[in-house]
């Protein structure tokens, strides 16, 4: 699918295909979920979600490369190199990395603000030094960056019906109450690497702290305080998803069921955690399989009817290739994010 993508967007110069096709590899390997719902957009529009996804991807596996060989300034160098070299791109076209190369013409394609990519590489160099966030508020600001940009910068590549700014609250909240979900699902993986992203006025709050998460990790024990704080942490980033649930309403129409199967998929690893009474400690909790074949049928459902409305107004041809592609996927989609 990736040629008929790639036509269908008008990339047309053969290394900014490649680079687009090595985001979309990045996307399709380490965000099945996430995936899973592009396959449900407008064929001309997923290789710019590709490409924000991809760069994302990129400056994260620098954050959180497990060669031991690699020393926080090391990393924090490598950083330097992406952030002048996206700079450049962003200014001039190009790129020295793949991933550069792609998102530097999607910004351009859609007009991206750029400072949204300077507040994601913040965040991410913040990883290198920081290691907990004493209130809810700290950790709301490290997300700006590294969740809420990624919503902003998805939006003008969506479209929507309303005035961009009277959705973009929403695309920020969207990305957080995502970023939030996967905090919980992987505090495990997280201490590993000596981070505790849950803030610590909430843990505190259950008597819980780094040091308890740390005996719960090591002796495969559960204690009921940390079952207490994580229900509450569940509870706090459900009402994230309340924050954003409004902004789908306001999308293009086109690419409501990408979205909507977005939120429905990682709202449901909320509710596999909770279903596996919080034990996020010891289990990585996923989505069922079943669970995702009805989304995605509902999600080819609302693409089936988007279509056919814009069809009927003259506006877009079915996409009856990606509908098959979907039913594909339903098939034979082997686990979850």
């Amino acid at each position: 699918m990736t040629r008929r993508e790639l036509d269908a967007a008008d990339i047309t110069a053969s290394e900014l295909r490649d680079s687009y096709a090595r985001c979309r590899a990045l996307n399709a390997r380490h965000g099945r979920t996430y995936f899973l719902a592009t396959r449900l957009l407008p064929v001309e529009r997923r290789s710019a979600v590709h490409a924000l996804y991809g760069f994302a991807r990129w400056a994260d596996d620098i954050v959180d490369d497990l060669d031991a060989r690699l020393s926080a300034p090391d990393r924090d160098r490598r950083l330097d190199d992406l952030e002048r070299d996206l700079a450049d791109a962003l200014r001039n076209g190009g790129g020295d990395e793949p991933v550069v190369r792609a998102v530097a013409d999607a910004a351009a394609r859609y007009d991206i603000e750029h400072a949204l990519f300077r507040d994601f590489l913040t965040s991410m160099r913040s990883d290198l030094t920081v290691t907990d966030y004493p209130t809810y508020a700290d950790l709301r600001a490290y997300m700006h960056g590294s969740a809420a940009v990624i919503g902003l910068q998805m939006l003008p590549v969506l479209g929507t019906v309303v005035p961009a700014g009277e959705a973009a609250p929403h695309a920020a909240a969207l990305g957080v109450a995502f970023q939030l979900t996967n905090f919980l699902r992987d505090v495990g993986e997280d201490l590993d690497r000596g981070r505790v992203y849950l803030p610590a006025d909430l843990l505190a709050a259950y008597g819980v702290d780094r040091q308890l998460l740390q005996w719960s990790r090591r002796t495969g024990r559960r204690d009921p305080r940390i079952v207490a704080a994580f229900e509450a942490a569940e509870a706090m980033t459900r009402g994230v998803y309340r924050e954003a649930e409004p902004g789908i309403a306001m999308l293009d129409p086109r690419v409501r069921p990408c979205i909507r199967a977005a939120f429905t998929l990682y709202g449901g690893i909320l509710d596999a955690i909770a279903q596996q009474q919080y034990d996020v400690l010891h289990r990585r909790a996923v989505v069922s399989r079943g669970r995702r074949a009805v989304t995605a049928a509902c999600g080819i459902a609302g693409v089936v009817g988007a279509r056919w409305r814009a069809r009927a107004t003259g506006s877009v041809p079915i996409d009856r290739a990606s509908v098959r592609h979907l039913r594909n996927l339903q098939r034979k989609e082997p686990g979850s994010e």
